[in-house]
């Protein structure tokens, strides 16, 4: 008989930056420690907010958060411009720890990933202890905090960095993993929004444990393809790999409103929001794409997409809003209602390095 080949456990972390954008710029200016600040456009214009200082986060000021609101919710709140550049070099630093440990890492943005070190390059055998020397090297070296989730699969882990920001770290080891699971409220799942789980709770499904009591086809039935993704994972199944070579394919938002849109000013004001939504993700992983796409669900959720490709990439806001409302101004809605409206970005090129001017001033406001 032939020995039988037993895998070893996986051993994931992920780390996530706290307030990364905002942490640096407090880490560089002196005058803004422990003052409640944003990294994002200015209020007066239609800014929004990339991050918010922990200190900022007390008001309720949030990412994505219109600057404006941000003003009303923290009167005294300062706000400072993005610096990429200097928010990629950080990255890059942060990436140099990572890869004392292992070279298998998932970059997620500048400020987060995924590692597997399952085996290590130092022999430490511990992730523990692995995700306790990167988090105090990014904290002698760079002067920064970041949170870390430790666990044997990337959904876990993910979740688990979040638990106790700032400067967090959290192991949910495998004998854990079920109860953890179990007691996970839906809204923390992935691929659960508000609309999923408000119909989630109307089901009488509040937490892991309560979805698990369904079966696969009852999963499906009520929430589609990712009804298998909810199946498995309140098991505690997460077989993704850590990806070293991440493609981002498409990039993209969707909003699904509180009651249908009839008329076309409504559709246009809201795909500002989620033009804007997109071309903040597009900002922050520094991105550029060629096909626009625009996404339509009606109200008897039949559903249909258009697009538009250039022949050079794009990722400004005013190109990517306005493609999409012309794409939806080609669409005969014949008397149906919209109940869902999404935009994204794919076919992607190499963005140009050179600096633009802005088409309009405004523009520079609306950088995350």
């Amino acid at each position: 008989m032939q020995p039988t080949t037993v895998s070893p456990v996986r051993k994931i972390i992920h780390i996530d930056m706290d307030a990364f954008y905002a942490s640096v710029e407090q880490r560089d200016f002196p005058e803004y420690r422990g003052k409640p600040l944003a990294v994002g456009g200015s209020p007066t214009g239609r800014g929004v907010v990339a991050t918010a200082s922990y200190e900022a986060r007390k008001f309720g000021v949030r990412s994505a958060m219109s600057s404006r609101k941000a003003m009303q919710l923290c009167p005294e709140i300062i706000f400072v411009f993005p610096r990429f550049e200097v928010y990629k070099a950080v990255s890059r630093s942060i990436r140099e720890i990572f890869s004392r440990y292992t070279d298998i890492i998932e970059p997620l943005s500048l400020d987060e990933a995924f590692l597997d070190v399952t085996e290590d390059k130092q022999k430490i055998g511990s992730a523990l202890e692995i995700a306790t020397q990167i988090k105090n090297a990014i904290a002698t070296e760079l002067n920064l905090t970041a949170s870390a989730g430790v666990s044997v699969n990337k959904f876990v882990a993910k979740i688990a960095s979040d638990i106790n920001k700032p400067n967090g770290l959290t192991f949910i080891g495998p004998s854990k993993v079920e109860s953890f699971i179990n007691e996970l409220p839906v809204e923390k799942f992935y691929g659960v929004g508000k609309v999923t789980a408000d119909k989630m709770k109307n089901m009488q499904l509040y937490t892991g444990a309560d979805l698990r009591k369904l079966s696969e086809n009852e999963l499906v039935k009520h929430f589609g393809k990712t009804g298998h993704f909810f199946y498995n994972i309140v098991r505690g199944i997460d077989e993704r790999e850590v990806q070293v070579h991440r493609e981002t394919k498409s990039l993209g938002a969707e909003d699904t409103f509180m009651y249908d849109l009839e008329n076309i000013e409504e559709m246009h004001k809201e795909l500002d929001k989620i033009g804007l939504t997109v071309f903040n993700r597009l900002q922050k992983n520094q991105l550029e794409g060629r096909t626009v796409t625009l996404k339509i669900k009606y109200s008897d959720f039949t559903q249909i997409t258009r697009n538009h490709s250039f022949s050079k990439p794009v990722g400004d806001f005013d190109t990517i809003t306005e493609t999409a409302k012309r794409l939806l101004e080609k669409v005969d809605m014949e008397e149906k209602t919209v109940r869902l409206l999404g935009i994204s970005l794919s076919n992607f090129g190499e963005p140009d390095t050179k600096a633009k001017k802005p088409r309009n001033p405004e523009q520079l406001e609306l950088f995350p």
